[in-house]
């Protein structure tokens, strides 16, 4: 069996939704793109916390439709008609200010469905003075997501 190929790398899925929806940028960073994996690194604002400094469910569901989207794109290429057509979340654990990493995984790709799974972690603190963490992708621990995301795209539009 061939392995699939991605359409487009990390800088051409940013390129493309600079084209299409430069909206979307910016709220988050591409850390990694294959063709099975997606992962998104976001920093938390403010304005996405509610009362009691708890990052909202709303903005943890944007990070993980984001990376779903990315993935998606990725595989495809410039198909800005694939959309969602079903999103799942289920809430694990307080999500703490600071950075949140979103890594979303290809579950079955279909002729007009592509059904993925994405988990949400909280960054672990660094010292950048300790750790050089400046550039690279940040620590997260994997036995401890905030929450994990059913997600599913149809390509029937594109």
């Amino acid at each position: 069996m061939a392995e699939t190929q991605l359409a487009l790398d990390a800088a051409g899925v940013h390129g493309y939704l600079n084209e299409i929806w430069p909206e979307a940028l910016g709220a988050w960073t591409i850390d990694e793109l294959t063709a099975s994996t997606a992962r998104l690194r976001q920093r938390t604002l403010d304005t996405n916390l509610r009362p009691g400094g708890t990052v909202s469910g709303p903005t943890l569901m944007a990070l993980a439709d984001s990376a779903a989207y990315v993935l998606v794109l990725g595989l495809l290429g410039r198909a800005s008609l694939a959309v969602t057509s079903s999103l799942h979340i289920d809430f694990l654990r307080r999500p703490v200010p600071g950075e949140l990493i979103a890594e979303a995984t290809v579950l079955k790709r279909g002729r007009s469905l592509i059904t993925m799974h994405v988990l949400l972690f909280n960054a672990l603190p660094t010292d950048p003075a300790v750790d050089g963490a400046e550039g690279g992708f940040p620590a997260f621990d994997r036995s401890k997501p905030v929450a994990s995301v059913s997600t599913s795209y149809s390509l029937a539009l594109v």
